[in-house]
């Protein structure tokens, strides 16, 4: 027997026979006035007294005198009746002087006021003074019935909202002292994990119509010992009377047991041991139960619940989850915004429009990383909630379907069944399973609400396809049935190429087959292997995104992961830039991240959304080429790693000198008078520029001992002492090859030795600089291996490496560390695609490049760092990189000034097309 909601059409009945009964009354008796609270409630299925405290006593927080509130239905709605011709206004404000007195699971959203012929309504947690309060009379009430439907537990989710929020965290909460209670007795884990479930579910259906409401409640309070003895062995017989229909159950005289529909084994099949309970711990779940669970959503909730079992992530539930905002960003430009689309084009057609809802009942969703199944959560309530809105316009294109509401169930199209998750550990499958039964029931109350029929929830026939599986290792066609229209979606784990171990690095080996190369590839990439490969296949058409670590689009990882997905015939959908995406796990740092989609239709727009503020808003970019897997606007090119430069005009750059000296070589400022006190030691010491010194403008030096005299480390003490520290520290070095170093009066690498003039470009800099922090050295400067370095006798390696072109180009295919862009010479330098010069470009551009260090000069008190701060930049210096600018663009074949570094970034893509094509 399936459990039926109560429906518009049937409270409107209720609602109109509630008023002819009250037409006639005066209420001057407090008798009539509980009489009155009563038969209302009954009219949105409150029938039991326990349901809603009535008489209850509370203090006044203006007087501090004692009263009575009328009716208290925890955590939904105050009612205070006065008597024909009160002021409800006064009523209303009598109501909220109880407030303080009530805990926090006992406040209301909302407070009813009536006099018999009068209803007013003041919404508490509205959005605008507009819409918080509502007036009417007696007469109106079933015209008002959607206004007072929260009564029989039907909520019009705000998603996303502060309220939302909070309830989800206060209900996490609750169920992780429920769970510290279970873990405190020896309760085995995994029947812990279920018996939470099955607490979840009827706690949540306690108060969102499922069934009888508070139900779950009452069982509690009249079939259990105070002293919580025998609440373990109580719930269990309960959770067994779930399991089985009605006319089936062990004691079917007993009328309260009966009471709960049958709801089926998806959730309450497996046997599991009775808990332990006490007295507090009865309390806690009697607490849990007079919370309000309709107002949660089930995707932030889901998210914290998943954190429950570790006492780290317990103490900052609330603190970390993979928002809504974050989850649409992903599913609206895969796949909701078109539908949307086909929605308003549709919007006047019947036929389009039905063919439409038959699309979405073929769609098929998968997230093979699913976690506690956010991303399927939130995907399915926005397509029902489509197709609720075409079924409105349906009816408005044709009343008469209004009539054909008694096969509601077949009506929807979109269902359980067609969202499919993969997830390797079991709690958060079995969460992800039963929040989806959550939002299919919030969904099926939005259908009750807005077109007037149920759709029948329980006994639950349906259910998300949840595996429990090592995604990488499975076989995904053994598990997803051939479709056309697949959408694989979801953010698998940030494990980096150095965060990963021995067991990723197997699932790594097994997604991608075969001899790939996996060094430097990120752990996600196994996920896009395995998308590539299920749609290698014919049985299988459609698109597929992921949420993923940036460093996908950066250095040498992009040329190893899209080569194969672009010879495959997919190309870049969509694409967000880098953006700081929250985690959901509990004391997780924000990660920076980048979500790419793929499709292989040619006629699909592709779109760009970009980041001024890296944890800010999006902002969609026009795309006049294509996206690329750089996730630039322009051509579908893959930057290599290169040995030498592809520029005739470009030098070979090195890293600079690296010591391997735990410190022992470098004079720090307040080592540099004892140094040179030392007159052997000084005549050995040499400018020692690291990034620190390069960009901030810090001073260090080196014992440069390449060309030591035997007899200058006998006779200095300074020498003697560094040299024999050197010595200790190589001999203790689990490197064989540090060990074996026979020199230890030199540094372990050398980088440029010749004593020429340099163009010094630090490893690491700040993203939001315009320009470079790029220094020309004096001869003698060493340059420590954070530095890389190019001999430049002219100055026009300067000039390109200060130019705006070069820092695209490397924000562009450069590495990252964190968002900080990093230089690399196989990659960034080797590949610059800066064609062959001749004298009349070359001579402009050092000239240019001059002016720039001539700029630098009039404020000689300024480092690098302060030079090119993004906040306040010299007029001069800004000028003379403008003109600098102005010709490496030309020299790159710019035909007219070029006003963007996205436009930029174009012409460098085009170049470095036209300097490798074969």
């Amino acid at each position: 027997m399936s459990q039926k909601p109560l429906v518009l059409p049937d409270i409107r009945s209720r609602a109109g026979a509630f008023v002819a009964q009250w037409r006639d009354a005066e209420g001057y008796e407090r008798g009539e006035a509980q009489s009155f609270v009563r038969d209302l409630l009954r009219v949105f299925g409150i029938t039991r007294s326990g349901a809603a405290l009535y008489e209850k006593r509370a203090q006044r927080a203006s007087t501090g005198g004692q009263g009575y509130i009328d009716a208290l239905i925890s955590g939904t709605a105050l009612v205070e009746m006065k008597s024909t011709g009160a002021d409800l206004a006064k009523a209303e404000a009598q109501a909220l002087d109880y407030m303080e007195s009530l805990t926090e699971n006992e406040r209301p959203d909302f407070v009813i006021t009536s006099d018999f012929k009068h209803f007013r309504l003041l919404d508490l947690a509205a959005d605008s003074p507009e819409t918080e309060l509502l007036e009417f009379p007696l007469e109106e009430l079933p015209a008002h019935v959607e206004d007072l439907m929260f009564l029989a537990g039907y909520r019009r989710a705000k998603f996303g909202s502060v309220e939302q929020e909070t309830a989800s965290i206060k209900a996490a909460q609750l169920m992780a002292k429920l769970y510290e209670h279970l873990e405190a007795t020896g309760y085995d884990e995994h029947q812990a994990s279920i018996f939470l479930i099955r607490t979840l579910f009827c706690l949540y259906a306690d108060d969102s119509g499922l069934w009888d409401r508070d139900l779950f409640s009452r069982y509690i309070e009249e079939r259990t010992s105070e002293d919580g003895s025998d609440l373990g062995a109580q719930l269990t017989t309960l959770y067994q009377a779930l399991n089985k229909p009605e006319d089936k159950r062990y004691g079917r005289d007993d009328d309260l047991l009966q009471a709960f529909p049958y709801v089926n084994g998806s959730v309450f099949g497996e046997a599991v041991e009775i808990p332990y309970f006490d007295r507090a711990s009865r309390e806690l779940l009697l607490q849990a139960a007079y919370f309000n669970w309709s107002s949660i959503s089930p995707a932030i909730f889901g998210s914290m619940f998943q954190a429950v079992k570790s006492k780290k992530a317990r103490r900052e539930l609330g603190e970390h989850y993979t928002t809504e905002t974050n989850i649409l960003k992903l599913i609206k430009p895969l796949f909701l915004d078109e539908l949307e689309d086909q929605f308003t084009k549709a919007h006047a057609k019947k036929r389009e429009l039905e063919r439409l809802l038959e699309h979405l009942g073929s769609l098929m969703l998968l997230d093979p990383a699913c976690g506690c199944g956010n991303f399927l959560i939130i995907a399915y309530r926005e397509l029902r909630a489509l197709e609720l809105r075409i079924h409105e316009r349906l009816q408005q294109l044709d009343p008469s379907r209004t009539q054909l509401s008694l096969d509601a169930e077949s009506r929807v199209h979109v269902r359980l069944s067609q969202f499919y998750g993969f997830e390797l550990e079991e709690w958060p499958a079995t969460i992800a399973r039963t929040a989806m039964f959550l939002v299919e029931h919030q969904a099926n109350q939005a259908v009750n609400l807005t077109l007037g029929y149920s759709v029948p929830m329980l006994p639950l026939q349906d259910s998300a396809r949840i595996t429990v599986t090592n995604a990488l290792q499975a076989d995904w066609a053994q598990i997803i049935p051939a479709t056309t229209s697949l959408t694989i979606m979801g953010n698998p784990p940030f494990l980096g190429d150095h965060t990963r171990g021995a067991n990723q690095l197997a699932d790594l080996r097994s997604a991608w087959g075969g001899n790939k190369v996996l060094s430097r590839l990120d752990y996600v990439t196994g996920w896009h292997a395995k998308a590539l490969a299920l749609f290698s296949s014919p049985r299988y058409r459609g698109q597929w995104a992921f949420v993923t670590t940036s460093s996908i689009t950066q250095g040498d990882q992009p040329a190893r992961l899209f080569a194969p997905i672009f010879d495959a015939g997919w190309r870049i959908k969509f694409a967000h830039q880098t953006f700081a995406w929250s985690s959901e796990a509990p004391g997780a740092a924000a990660v920076h991240c980048v979500i790419i989609g793929f499709t292989q239709s040619p006629k699909t727009r592709s779109r760009l959304f970009t980041y001024p503020d890296l944890k800010g808003s999006p902002e969609e970019v026009p795309v006049h080429v294509g996206v690329n897997a750089y996730l630039l606007d322009g051509r579908n090119i893959l930057v290599e790693k290169r040995g030498t430069p592809l520029s005739p005009t470009m030098p070979t750059v090195v890293k600079g000198s690296m010591a391997t000296d735990d410190g022992n070589f470098v004079i720090t400022p307040d080592q540099q008078a004892e140094a040179m006190a030392d007159p052997i030691a000084a005549k050995y010491m040499r400018p020692y520029v690291g990034s620190r010194e390069l960009i901030n403008g810090q001073k260090r030096w080196c014992l440069w001992l390449v060309d030591l005299e035997p007899e200058d480390l006998r006779h200095s003490a300074v020498l003697r002492d560094r040299v024999d520290a050197v010595r200790a520290f190589r001999s203790a070095s689990k490197a064989a090859s540090t060990r074996e170093y026979p020199h230890h009066h030199l540094f372990r690498q050398f980088g440029i030795v010749e004593d020429v003039p340099i163009v010094a470009i630090p490893e690491v800099s700040s993203e939001s600089r315009r320009y470079l922090p790029v220094a020309h050295l004096e001869p003698g400067t060493i340059i420590s291996n954070k530095v890389y370095g190019a001999i430049d006798t002219s100055g026009l390696i300067f000039a390109i490496a200060s130019s705006s072109a070069f820092i695209t180009w490397m924000k562009a295919v450069g590495g990252r560390l964190e968002s900080r862009i990093s230089f690399s010479s196989t990659i960034t330098w080797n590949n610059f695609p800066l064609p062959a010069l001749t004298d009349d470009q070359a001579s402009p551009i050092i000239a240019a490049g001059h002016e720039v260090l001539a700029a630098r000069t009039q404020r000689p008190e300024r480092s690098l760092a302060q030079h090119y701060s993004s906040l306040a930049m010299d007029p001069s210096l800004v000028a003379a990189h403008d003109a600098l600018d102005r010709l490496v663009d030309r020299a790159l074949g710019a035909k007219k000034k070029v006003t963007s570094n996205e436009e930029r970034a174009r012409i460098l893509f085009e170049r470095y097309a036209d300097m490798t094509a074969k």
